[in-house]
C-alpha cells in the first residue's frame, strides 16, 4: 500500500490541475483561493518544515473542478509515470492533412517528439503555440498537451478542428445534440457556436507550459 506523504498530496494537486488543463496557480484561482496558495514556495514553512494543504482548500478544488474525492485519492496513490516521447507539431500545422485520423488521433509522418512524464492517455500529443493570437492565456512557444481519449466537460480548455481545416484552442461552454458553444481564451471576444457537422474533432487540453 502506498504511504501517504507530503510530496504525494502536493503531486496529486499538480496532477489534478494538469487534468483540467490548468497550472497550480490557475487551479487555486478557479477554486476561489489566493492564486499563490499552491505555489512551490507555499509547500514549506519559513523554517523548512513541510506545509500541508488544508482540507478546506482541497474541498474547494474538488467542488470547482467537479472531481470526486475518490479521483483525488487515486492521484495520491498512483505511481508516477516515467517520461515517454509523445508526438509534437505546431498548432498552425494541425489544420493540414495527414496528421490526424477521422477521430482526431495523431497519425502519419512529420511529427517531432518531446518527452513528457505524466500523461495518462497513450494517444496524447503536443501542440506548440505560434504567434500571439491566444494571448493573454497562451504565448508563442507554449506547449499544449492534448488528450483525445479524455471527455471534455463544461469549462475545460479544448482544441477544435473544423471541417475547413481551422484549428483553435477555446473553452468549452456548452454542447448540445446539434451545436458546440466555445468561449475565446481572450475574454473580450464573443463566444462561437459551431454546428456539429462543421467539426472534425474536439479534444481536451490536459496540460500547458504556462
Amino acid at each position: 500500500m502506498n504511504r501517504l506523504s507530503h510530496n504525494r498530496v502536493w503531486n496529486a494537486i499538480d496532477a489534478l490541475a494538469r487534468r483540467y488543463g490548468l497550472s497550480a496557480s490557475a487551479l487555486a484561482k478557479r477554486a476561489g483561493l489566493d492564486p499563490t496558495s499552491f505555489n512551490k514556495s507555499k509547500r514549506v514553512t519559513g523554517e523548512g518544515r513541510p506545509r500541508w494543504p488544508s482540507t478546506e482548500s482541497i474541498a474547494k478544488v474538488l467542488e470547482a473542478t467537479g472531481a470526486t474525492f475518490e479521483d483525488f485519492t487515486q492521484l495520491i496513490t498512483a505511481e508516477p509515470r516515467a517520461a515517454r516521447p509523445i508526438p509534437l507539431i505546431g498548432l498552425t500545422q494541425a489544420g493540414g492533412g495527414g496528421f490526424f485520423d477521422d477521430g482526431g488521433f495523431p497519425v502519419g509522418q512529420g511529427w517531432d517528439q518531446i518527452r513528457f512524464p505524466k500523461v495518462e492517455d497513450d494517444n496524447a500529443y503536443a501542440l506548440e503555440v505560434t504567434g500571439d493570437s491566444m494571448q493573454p492565456l497562451y504565448r508563442d512557444g507554449d506547449i499544449l498537451i492534448v488528450s483525445p481519449n479524455s471527455v471534455a466537460r463544461k469549462g475545460d480548455r479544448v482544441v477544435l478542428r473544423t471541417t475547413d481545416g481551422e484549428v483553435m484552442a477555446k473553452i468549452l461552454v456548452r454542447r448540445t445534440a446539434k451545436t458546440v458553444e466555445l468561449a475565446s481564451l481572450n475574454p473580450t471576444h464573443a463566444n462561437l457556436v459551431f454546428p456539429l457537422d462543421r467539426i472534425d474533432w474536439l479534444a481536451r487540453i490536459v496540460w500547458a507550459s504556462q
